[in-house]
């Protein structure tokens, strides 16, 4: 029974997933999105009437009301080590999402492992109605065709994170003011990926956001497949003291594409001015299925050799504070978005990050826009003192009992 209001937990959800893991036929299919939440079952399927997203036949042949569990984002991120440790699964992961030629033995447990595709968080709502539309299609077409096969199964449906974060307020905290800020989730944060060369770690990766677009039309994003199921290759990175190379290899990112590497081109140089050693992002290049070659000059990614750099937005885009500048025809065909970046590729201590130099200055445009508003008014307030010091009173006044004040024309 689930309630209203009620979160299940990590070690609810493991207790609840038992069944699962003790009966006969132990063949379970996991479809795994970017982003979800409870919401969205009815906020995209009554507020566009017969656009309704979620079509699919097991869906509606509910026998009853549906209710939905809202899970912890952190036994969802976790969901898929617990399921491989909760028995001997062989695991099968489903990319290009054809299961037509996937060989199911019956006989032995399977877990199926279905990445949908990512909900773009630049899009407007219409758009991520139909990536919903699309992802609840791929559910009816895997399912419709385990059932023709006469395989019995069970289905769990979740992501990584949600996709709507209420804010919650509680009555002690309503006691006392706060900044209305934007409320960070510690729980929906990915571990980073680290390169480690023998027992020395040499790089450190993190973003909350990791999206690609190739030619405006394909959208791809290697957030989870980088830190989340880290289906990534980085064995082609490289680690010296002078120079780190970071290189992230996908293979079949998505259709169309067989494989796809990216590297972050990093140096540590010796600078006379500041009399210290800094760390500088100067190139990313992006290399397609092993022919098409882009590359990327960065402009505002530096930070001391000791520390690692963090930003809040990094990519193509002019108004970013850290830019992408295509160097090569090829460049500007891709689009590149990375939210929250943090990255050290020199003198990693303890296996963490170091303190964080950002790319915001001291001097933010909110803080210029208030210091120019300050002067303006002070001004305009020097300016009327000065005016009113400058006054002058007659020196002589008329008397109305008196004769008429006379006053010549040389005064």
């Amino acid at each position: 029974a689930v309630h209203e209001g009620q979160v299940v937990s990590a070690q609810e959800l493991t207790v609840l997933l038992q069944p699962l893991f003790t009966q006969n036929s132990r063949n379970l299919v996991l479809f795994l999105q970017d982003r979800l939440s409870i919401d969205d079952f009815t906020y995209f399927s009554e507020s566009y009437g017969n656009k309704n997203p979620f079509q699919n036949e097991i869906l509606q042949s509910s026998p009853s009301t549906l209710v939905l569990p809202a899970v912890d984002c952190k036994a969802t991120r976790s969901l898929l080590s617990v399921l491989q440790e909760s028995g001997d699964w062989k695991l099968t992961n489903i990319t290009n999402l054809d299961i037509s030629q996937l060989e199911v033995n019956a006989s032995n447990p399977n877990l199926l492992v279905v990445q949908l595709q990512p909900l773009a968080s630049d899009l407007k709502e219409i758009s991520t109605l139909e990536a919903i539309a699309e992802n609840d299609k791929i559910i009816g077409r895997v399912t419709m065709d385990l059932q023709e096969r006469g395989i019995h199964f069970s289905v769990i449906y979740t992501a990584v994170r949600p996709s709507r974060i209420s804010r919650t307020t509680g009555v002690v905290a309503e006691l006392r003011r706060h900044l209305m800020a934007d409320e960070e989730e510690d729980s929906l944060s990915y571990p980073p990926l680290n390169v480690t060369i023998g027992n020395y770690t040499c790089i450190f990766f993190h973003a909350s956001n990791f999206s690609l677009k190739a030619n405006n039309s394909v959208s791809i994003d290697l957030t989870n497949a980088t830190f989340l199921t880290q289906n990534v290759d980085i064995s082609a990175s490289e680690c010296s003291d002078s120079n780190t190379t970071l290189s992230l290899k996908y293979t079949k990112p998505v259709n169309g594409i067989s494989s796809l590497e990216i590297r972050f081109l990093m140096t540590n140089k010796f600078y006379e001015v500041s009399a210290r050693n800094w760390s500088t992002l100067y190139s990313v290049e992006i290399v397609q299925d092993g022919e098409k070659f882009a590359k990327f000059n960065v402009s505002g990614i530096s930070a001391p050799a000791e520390y690692s750099f963090h930003c809040q937005l990094v990519g193509t885009n002019n108004l970013y504070p850290a830019r992408l500048v295509p160097s090569n025809n090829e460049a500007k065909n891709w689009d590149v978005f990375i939210s929250k970046l943090q990255i050290q590729g020199f003198n990693i201590i303890n296996n963490e990050f170091s303190y964080a130099s950002d790319c915001t200055g001291f001097f933010t445009p909110g803080i210029w826009m208030g210091l120019v508003t300050t002067i303006i008014l002070l001004w305009i307030l020097t300016y009327g003192i000065h005016m009113i010091m400058q006054l002058t009173t007659n020196s002589r006044f008329d008397d109305p009992k008196g004769p008429a004040l006379s006053v010549p024309q040389t005064e």
